[in-house]
């Protein structure tokens, strides 16, 4: 581990405190838990530090990306308010963060109301249908875009 250690935001969206119980042949058995823990050894070999935030309330998740001033990036998954939300979009924009899209699911294969996403066309990157490896691999997309801009 050398050079800068990147400070990320990762924000999980509505029903995601389910894990493990909701619809396990679609987001996996791991539960929210689990998934952070991944989440938080992954950003030890990244020389990344980790805040992590779940809310099921859209404002929340908007007052804590415009509370991000002091981060480097964000990684979200909006969940359901991938498809609905243009204030959580707006809120990234507006606090000018570099930030990453992950879904357990493969949204694009689903429902066609999943298949829209308020975020994807602004986000440095979109990780999807890897089930918790979504996470991963989208925190390491996000470590490559940050040391690519120092």
């Amino acid at each position: 581990m050398d050079g800068k250690v990147f400070k990320v935001k990762v924000l999980h969206g509505p029903n995601l405190n389910l894990l493990g119980h909701r619809e396990p042949e679609i987001y996996g058995t791991l539960t929210l838990t689990q998934i952070n823990e991944a989440l938080h050894d992954a950003a030890q070999s990244l020389n990344v530090q980790l805040s992590v935030f779940q809310s099921n309330h859209e404002g929340a998740l908007v007052d804590e990306i415009q509370h991000s001033a002091a981060f480097d990036g964000v990684l979200i998954n909006p969940a359901a308010y991938t498809h609905t939300s243009v204030a959580i979009r707006d809120a990234l924009l507006a606090v000018g963060l570099p930030f990453v899209e992950v879904h357990l699911s493969d949204v694009d294969n689903r429902e066609s109301f999943r298949k829209h996403s308020y975020l994807s066309d602004v986000a440095v990157a979109v990780c999807k249908g890897k089930k918790e490896q979504s996470y991963t691999e989208g925190l390491q997309k996000l470590v490559e875009h940050l040391k690519n801009e120092v």
